[in-house]
Parts: C-alpha cells; sequence; structure tokens
C-alpha cells in the first residue's frame, strides 16, 4: 500500500465537491418528482429519478414560495440548478433554482383547445346535467380493479350503506389503452342499465397520468350517459375534462363513494330533528289556541254572540216594519187610483148612458144608428135598444125641432 497518495475523508470530499461543483455550474434535469416532503423551515427536499437513477435536490424557502404549483410524488418535472456536494453526509443534490411539469405546457394548451372546442358543442352545459339520486340501490364504479381508489369507495360504502349494491366495471386508469375501455364501460352500463349512478374515478397522478380521463372520446361518453354520473379523478387540486361534462364532480373517489350514500345515522338524526321540530310546532300551535280559548266560557260566548246578533235583529224589526208601513201605503194609493180608473170607465160607458134613461135608435132600413131627425123618414120602421130589452117602433113623422108636434 503506497501511503504517499493518503488523504482525509474531507480532503476526498473536498477535491470531488471542487471537481463537481465546477463541472456542473448549471444544468437542466428532468425526472419523476419522489418523496417530496417540505419542510418545517418552508424548504422542498425531494428525489428525481427515472428507470435506471436517483438523485436528491434541494428547492430553497426564497425560491420554493414562489413556486405556481404544489409538486406531488409522481409528477415529471424539469429542474434548473446547480450541482452541491454536501459534505457532512458525502453525498450530493442539485441545489434547485426553478422547477416546472415537464411537457405540462404543451399538454395544457391541448386540454384548453379541446376543452373549448367541447364546451362550444354544449358538452359542459349546467343545462343538460341530471340529479344525483339520493339513495341509488346500485351503484357502478368504473376505475382500476387493483387501485386504492376501489377500496377507499367499497370501504366508504360498507360503512356508511351496507345495503348498497355495488358493480365494479374494471378498466385501465392510465396509459393508451385506457380512454377506449373507459368508454366501452360506460357505454355497457348504459345499454344494459347496470347501475343507478355511475362513479368514474382514479386516485392522484401526474398531468400524463390524468389525461386518458380528458381524451375525446371518453368527455363526450360521460356526457351522452343516461346514468347519472360522478367524475372524481385525482385529488381535490387535480382536474380532467370529463370534471366538466359529468353530472358532478366529486373532489376524490372518497368523496363519491359519500354522495352516493346518505348514512343511515345521519338520516335517522334528520328524521328525529324533523319529527322534533314538528312536535313543537305542533305544540306552539295547541298552546297558542288554549290560550286564545282561555277567556271564553259558555255564557261569555252566548253574551257575546247576543251582542253581535241583537243589534242586528233590532235592524231586522225596523226594516221589517218600515217595509210593512211602505207596502200598506203603496196598496191604499193603488186601491184609490184604481177606484178612480173604475169610475172614469163607467162615467164613459154606453150601459151607464142607457142607465140614466138613453135608448139607441137604430134604423132597421139600413141598420145605423140615428143621430139626427134627417137620418129618418116617417113610416121608416125603428129597433130601439133601452137599458133592457129591445123596442120595435114605427115613425110616424119627423120634425127638425125639438118640440112634439100637435096632434092633426
Amino acid at each position: 500500500m503506497d501511503l504517499s497518495q493518503k488523504l482525509t475523508v474531507s480532503e476526498l470530499t473536498g477535491r470531488i465537491q471542487a471537481n463537481l461543483e465546477r463541472a456542473f455550474p448549471s444544468l437542466v434535469v428532468e425526472g419523476e418528482l419522489s418523496n417530496c416532503r417540505p419542510s418545517s423551515t418552508g424548504h422542498l427536499y425531494f428525489t428525481l429519478k427515472d428507470a435506471g437513477a436517483a438523485i436528491s435536490g434541494v428547492m430553497f424557502k426564497s425560491r420554493f414560495r414562489s413556486l405556481g404549483f404544489e409538486p406531488r410524488d409522481g409528477m415529471l418535472l424539469r429542474v434548473r440548478g446547480s450541482l452541491e456536494v454536501y459534505a457532512l453526509r458525502g453525498a450530493y443534490q442539485i441545489v434547485c433554482e426553478e422547477m416546472e411539469e415537464a411537457g405540462a405546457g404543451d399538454i395544457l394548451a391541448l386540454l384548453e383547445q379541446r376543452k373549448r372546442k367541447l364546451a362550444a358543442e354544449g358538452l359542459f352545459g349546467e343545462g343538460r346535467k341530471k340529479p344525483i339520486p339520493r339513495f341509488p340501490g346500485t351503484v357502478g364504479v368504473i376505475t382500476s380493479a387493483t387501485g386504492a381508489a376501489i377500496q377507499d369507495i367499497l370501504n366508504i360504502l360498507r360503512r356508511r350503506a351496507a345495503g348498497i349494491r355495488v358493480i365494479v366495471l374494471p378498466t385501465p386508469v392510465q396509459g393508451g389503452d385506457a380512454a377506449p375501455i373507459i368508454v366501452r364501460r360506460i357505454e355497457q352500463a348504459n345499454r344494459w342499465n347496470l347501475a343507478d349512478v355511475l362513479i368514474l374515478g382514479r386516485g392522484g397522478g401526474s398531468l400524463e397520468d390524468l389525461l386518458p380521463f380528458s381524451e375525446e372520446a371518453v368527455v363526450r361518453a360521460v356526457a351522452a350517459s343516461a346514468i347519472p354520473l360522478i367524475s372524481a379523478v385525482g385529488h381535490e387540486i387535480d382536474w380532467v375534462l370529463s370534471d366538466f361534462a359529468a353530472d358532478l364532480r366529486a373532489p376524490t373517489p372518497s368523496a363519491a363513494a359519500e354522495l352516493v350514500s346518505a348514512s343511515r345515522g345521519e338520516i335517522l338524526e334528520t328524521v328525529r330533528r324533523s319529527a322534533a321540530g314538528f312536535y313543537q310546532h305542533i305544540q306552539a300551535k295547541i298552546d297558542r289556541a288554549r290560550l286564545l280559548v282561555r277567556p271564553f266560557s259558555l255564557e261569555d260566548l252566548e253574551y257575546r254572540i247576543r251582542n253581535i246578533l241583537q243589534p242586528r235583529l233590532v235592524r231586522f224589526d225596523d226594516a221589517k216594519e218600515e217595509l210593512l208601513l211602505a207596502l200598506g201605503g203603496r196598496l191604499k194609493e193603488l186601491r184609490r187610483r184604481t177606484e178612480i180608473a173604475r169610475i172614469s170607465l163607467e162615467a164613459v160607458s154606453p150601459l151607464a148612458a142607457l142607465d140614466r134613461g138613453f135608448s139607441v135608435v137604430i134604423s132597421r132600413a139600413t141598420g145605423k144608428v140615428v143621430r139626427r131627425f134627417s137620418d129618418v123618414r116617417a113610416g121608416e120602421g125603428l129597433s130601439i135598444r133601452p137599458l133592457e130589452g129591445l123596442i120595435i117602433a114605427k115613425t110616424e113623422a119627423v120634425c127638425e125641432s125639438p118640440e112634439l108636434p100637435e096632434e092633426a
């Protein structure tokens, strides 16, 4: 062993540090984010990895506070910074100055363009969204059969509403094969009317992982579903285009399970509160009625009714008397007028004249009433009608003077 080139650990680390930091004063690295853990001091510690290697990194508080998104494990990131050797641990890491989602700009632009297109067709309109049944008998879940999302949904449904029937329609939830299978599962559920409500979901992931749920075919299938559909893709901060076409968007698969399973305890408590409120309302009505009725007795009620009716009865009696008096006066007036009319009629009646001694003289030759002496000639027959009977006479003479002529 040649001890002439012996180095201490610090000397060796110092040389490595000088060489590495001088060789990589600025670099850009792309990889998948892992072991992401913000510290209590405000710094962000993380690991970037790919299929063959991993490297630690740190973003100090001054830079991390201005980051425009929340880094999460599984995201594909692009970071810019410098290489630093941490001598106390004999490790190296990237000191990150900038961080962005790798390819996120292109993907977001594509999603925004697709979103505008589908919105213009009316697929996202509020008017076409269907209500989610409060008490579904069967829930269909379109997700990975082996993922954590289905376990979360089943656990919540068993705890909150064990009587609900669950049908799992398995499908890949990421990758190139996912979108067409998701479409097929939605169509199968509708064709066979398999459920009262559908949950389309998966757990969180990177922007690339969630892309199948923003494929145009999936969005159209979600919008066309006759069965009410809840989109529950990713975490609360994630979004996909299926969220806008679905009848309801849930922030997580667990939240979707809670939305379709009204808790029996909550329902019973609601019923109890409603019953108590109804009882209190009815009791208040009864108490108020009792207070209103309490001042009244049968005698008092009779007295009050009599006080109300008596003035009206007096008014009715007065009105009756006035009406009878008016009718009596009217009848007297009518009798008087009738008598006057009778007398007037009798005065002009021919029979009245006959009763006073007058008679009607009719020429038997002409059949006409004789009004003057010239209407009759001597020797002409006459019919004389007194009040009673008929007299047949013959004219002896006629003269102009009303004096009887002297007998010859």
